[in-house]
């Protein structure tokens, strides 16, 4: 259960997009919802490649 909790409806659905983008990029299927199925490993993918996507993101910005 995600302990934070995104309170703007437009941000929610903007990261849901942005770890469903992730997931695809490292070959992880995720579907709507509930994940409680994926391993820990995959999962760990997911979100390493989201911070790695961000991290890039910062960088570029301070170009």
């Amino acid at each position: 259960m995600s302990r934070s909790k995104i309170s703007v409806p437009e941000a929610k659905q903007a990261m849901e997009r942005f770890k469903m983008e992730a997931a695809s990029e490292v070959g992880v299927t995720l579907n709507q919802g509930y994940n409680g199925d994926i391993t820990a490993r995959q999962a760990g993918s997911v979100g390493g490649q989201m911070v790695k996507k961000m991290v890039e993101a910062y960088e570029n910005s301070i170009k």
